[in-house]
């Protein structure tokens, strides 16, 4: 069975990481331009502080005995942000093969046959993850995002994640080009404080629209960069059944608040995991729980606890 059917067959939502960049920015000191974390591989302290951040959620998997959800720090490594890091399409690409390599190399430290350890190829908007700035065409997004996809695809990702997908259309887009390389994909999009897309959308419209332009070619869709009460109010109807994932941010705030933060806000762990236990109780076929800005490990373990087969409570 593949990393991809273990993952959609499991009764227990695997854990992903949490607000990578976040807690790299202001729990580890560590400077990212354009909020790049793919930089962090190229020193030794970049390199040393990821590892010690994917342990954490390794060690909840394999506490949990589930699988793992192991994402590229690739989120911003598309052509949509190459020249604001003065970057071309080949510096785009071994960026994207350099971040792979790094994640399969912690595969192969950790995976046994109790912790399966898929690795998730992480696909960012071209432009800004709370607001969009230019919209671009299902077409236009395609061409843009198939440098990256395909750089994933022949570093040997296990599926592609587009995430904080602000519209659909560049959604659709991601989705076309992961299929075109023949790759799993999952649509993650990004909510606002009434519990609509940046663009005004319902969640419920942005999913169908993507369904309806793709086959419904997706595995299945997430929710992140949003708190649990911003959108836990929208999920109701035979749609939800289309959402696996939930990564989630710590605080309440909302984007426009966020942006002008100068300091953490990662909200309150256990407040958190009840409240992915509420939307387990939502969602019946979640698939992944991980976290998105402000969180850390001790929020997706205070997820991860209530999703334990023992915990009904």
């Amino acid at each position: 069975m593949s990393r991809i059917d273990r993952l959609m067959a499991s009764p227990t939502p695997w854990p992903a990481d949490a607000g990578l960049e976040t807690v790299m920015i202001f729990l580890e000191g560590l400077d990212l331009p354009c909020f790049a974390s793919f930089r962090l591989l190229e020193t030794e302290a970049g390199r040393t502080a990821l590892t010690r951040y994917f342990d954490h959620f390794l060690d909840l998997a394999r506490m949990g005995g589930t699988g793992m959800v192991l994402d590229t720090a690739t989120w911003r490594a598309n052509m949509g942000w190459a020249a604001a890091m003065r970057m071309d399409a080949a510096a785009i690409r071994g960026a994207n093969l350099h971040a792979v390599g790094f994640a399969r190399t912690i595969r192969e430290r950790h995976e046994t046959a109790g912790l399966p350890i898929l690795v998730n190829g992480v696909v960012g908007p071209s432009g800004d993850g709370y607001r969009i700035d230019t919209a671009l065409s299902p077409g236009a997004a395609e061409a843009l995002h198939e440098v990256q996809i395909a750089a994933l695809a022949e570093a040997g990702v296990d599926m592609v994640s587009a995430i904080t997908m602000t519209y659909a259309d560049e959604a659709i887009g991601i989705a076309r080009a992961a299929g075109q390389q023949g790759l799993p994909h999952v649509i993650s999009f990004t909510l606002e404080t009434d519990g609509r897309l940046p663009d005004s959308s319902t969640l419920e419209r942005a999913i169908a629209k993507v369904d309806a332009a793709t086959d419904g070619s997706p595995l299945f869709y997430m929710v992140n960069c949003a708190h649990p009460t911003h959108f836990s109010g929208v999920l109701h109807g035979p749609w939800v059944s289309r959402i696996g994932g939930v990564r989630a941010n710590a605080s309440r705030l909302s984007h426009a608040e966020l942006d002008a933060m100068t300091e953490l806000d990662d909200g309150d762990p256990e407040e958190f995991g009840r409240l992915y236990r509420d939307l387990g109780r939502l969602l019946p076929n979640l698939r992944l729980i991980g976290g998105c800005c402000g969180s850390d490990h001790r929020h997706v373990q205070a997820a991860v606890h209530h999703f334990q087969p023992h915990k009904t409570a």
